[in-house]
């Protein structure tokens, strides 16, 4: 999760064409610049999810960042519970009263128990969750960007088998930067 919403990578396009990438801040400040000459719409994506942001990009710099620093919840950081310099965050689990009961028996109590395990199942992930992050960001953008291009269900297959050669081939007639940023969005991030 990105702490600096203004810093969100993400990509800006102009019909197919790619107008500019890097942080919001920065790709919402570009895209401001070309609206006016822009021949289409500008559309922005995020990165991380493939999806579009809607943002408002009239006006002037400081008014551009005001909206996209109060859209994107941005606040000032407050003092949080648990151990935020080790980067424990506090959330609810809601479980059975039988896995309770299991937790409380392990050594360490539950939270380490469930550390354990959230870390054994990363392990045996082998990149699955990674792969299936990157196909459902692909496909967001896709839909979003080029669900009219010749052969979009063809791509879509391709992408949903993880055949990247087949991708790569269907996609032969889609314009570069769409193809290019496909293939970028299509790549597994494996966390830490």
């Amino acid at each position: 999760m990105n702490e600096n919403p203004l810093s969100t990578p993400c990509t800006a396009f102009v019909g197919a064409q790619k107008l500019a990438a890097g942080d919001l801040a920065d790709v919402a400040l570009a895209a401001n610049a070309r609206m006016d000459d822009a021949p289409d719409p500008v559309l922005i994506f995020d990165d991380a999810t493939g999806a579009q942001i809607d943002i408002d990009l009239r006006g002037t710099t400081a008014q551009i960042i005001s909206r996209l620093a109060a859209y994107q919840g941005a606040q000032p950081e407050t003092r949080k519970r648990g151990r935020p310099k080790l980067g424990v965050i506090a959330r609810e689990v809601t479980l059975l009263p039988r896995h309770w009961d299991w937790l409380a028996q392990q050594p360490g109590g539950a939270s380490q128990a469930l550390r354990r395990l959230v870390d054994q199942a990363r392990k045996e992930d082998k990149g699955r969750t990674a792969t299936r992050l990157a196909h459902e960001r692909t496909y967001r953008f896709m839909a979003a960007l080029a669900g009219n291009f010749p052969d979009f269900e063809t791509v879509s297959r391709a992408l949903f088998a993880d055949d990247m050669a087949a991708l790569t081939l269907a996609m032969a007639a889609w314009p570069a930067d769409v193809r290019e940023h496909v293939l970028y969005l299509a790549r597994p991030v494996e966390e830490d």
